[in-house]
C-alpha cells in the first residue's frame, strides 16, 4: 500500500473550522470521503459544507470538549490566540493541554497540528515560540501527534496575504522595515491543505515534526515585488533598520486592514528566517507545488469569503 497507509473513511475533527485554514481543509476532507465535524465555537453562525456536521467546541468550556470528540479518530487542531489580546502564550498553553487530555480520554488515535516554521537557534518571536510550546503541550499530554511546520500560507483571508497585497496596492513607494529581506518559504493555500489531509491518510507522519514549503524560497521584498509585476505595478521598496516590531505594527496597521492585535506578531515573526531545512514531508507526501505567482492568482480569483 505504500507510505499512505490509511484509506478514506475515518472520522475526523477540525477544530478552527471557520477560519482560513480549517475552512479550506473541512471541505477538502470530506470530498476525500472522511466523515467531518467541523469544530466551532459558533455552529449557529457556521455555514458547512454538504457533508460536514458542525460541533459547538469552545476550549474556554470544558463540558464541550468531550461531546465533539467522542468516537473521533483524528483531530486537527489548528487553533491559536494571535488575534487576541493578553497573554496569548499562557492562552496557548493551556488550550492545547486542555484540548490533548480530552483528545486522549476520548480515545483519538492521533492528532495533526499545523505549527510554524523557524530556527530555534536563531531566537524565535514570541508567537512562533509559543507555537513550539503548543506541539510539546500536545505531545505530552494528547494521543500520537503529527506537526507540520509552514510558513507564510498564501490565500484568500490569510493575514499575511492580505497585508502582502494592501501594501502592494496602496504604497507605490515602501519604505519598509528591514524584515522585507528576511527569507521565507511560502506555501499555497491548496497545497497547506493538501498536505494537511495527506497526513491524516500516511502513516509514516505519525509522531513526526514535518516542515511544508512551496517550490521557491523568496523574501518579503521579492514577494511584494513579484505581486506587483503580477498585477502590472511599479513599486519601489526602501528597508530601513529603524523599525521596531511596536512601529511595524503601527505601519502595517496604518496602511491596511490587518488589526493591531494580528499585525504586532505578524511583524515580530517576519524577522525570522521561514525556511524548510528537512525534506521529510515530501518524501512522504509528494506532491507538484504551486509557485507564487500560481498561489497568488488561486487566492485573488478565489470567491470572497470562501477559503
Amino acid at each position: 500500500m505504500g507510505a499512505r497507509e490509511k484509506m478514506a473513511g475515518m472520522e475526523i475533527l477540525v477544530t478552527g473550522a471557520g477560519g482560513f485554514v480549517g475552512g479550506a481543509l473541512v471541505p477538502e476532507l470530506v470530498g476525500r470521503g472522511h466523515g467531518v465535524r467541523a469544530a466551532t465555537r459558533h455552529p449557529d453562525g457556521y455555514r458547512p459544507p454538504s457533508g460536514a456536521v458542525p460541533h459547538h467546541f469552545d476550549l474556554d468550556d470544558q463540558a464541550s470538549l468531550a461531546p465533539a470528540l467522542d468516537g473521533v479518530e483524528l483531530a486537527y487542531y489548528l487553533v491559536h490566540s494571535m488575534g487576541q489580546k493578553g497573554e496569548f502564550a499562557r492562552r496557548d498553553l493551556q488550550h492545547a493541554r486542555a484540548f490533548g487530555r480530552a483528545a486522549r480520554a476520548a480515545g483519538v488515535d492521533r492528532v495533526v497540528y499545523l505549527s510554524g516554521l523557524g530556527d530555534q537557534g536563531e531566537g524565535l518571536s514570541p508567537h512562533l515560540a509559543s507555537r513550539r510550546a503548543v506541539e510539546d503541550a500536545l505531545a505530552s499530554t494528547g494521543p500520537d501527534l503529527t506537526v507540520l511546520r509552514a510558513a507564510i500560507v498564501l490565500g484568500r483571508g490569510g493575514a499575511s496575504f492580505e497585508m502582502l497585497v494592501q501594501l502592494v496596492r496602496r504604497l507605490p513607494v515602501m519604505v519598509c522595515p528591514r524584515w522585507v529581506d528576511t527569507a521565507s518559504q511560502p506555501i499555497a493555500l491548496g497545497d497547506a491543505v493538501g498536505y494537511l489531509a495527506d497526513a491524516a491518510q500516511t502513516e509514516a507522519t505519525r509522531g513526526q515534526r514535518l516542515e511544508v514549503g512551496g517550490p521557491e524560497v523568496l523574501t518579503y521584498r521579492e514577494m511584494m515585488l513579484r505581486f506587483a509585476r503580477l498585477e502590472g505595478r511599479r513599486r519601489l521598496i526602501v528597508g530601513v533598520p529603524l523599525f521596531t516590531p511596536g512601529l511595524s505594527s503601527h505601519w502595517i496597521g496604518l496602511v491596511t486592514d490587518v488589526p493591531a492585535a494580528v499585525a504586532r506578531p505578524l511583524a515580530e515573526g517576519l524577522r525570522n528566517r521561514v525556511v524548510v531545512s528537512d525534506g521529510a514531508a515530501r518524501r512522504l507526501m509528494p506532491r507538484d507545488l504551486a509557485t507564487f505567482e500560481e498561489a497568488c492568482r488561486a487566492a485573488l480569483t478565489a470567491a470572497p469569503g470562501s477559503r
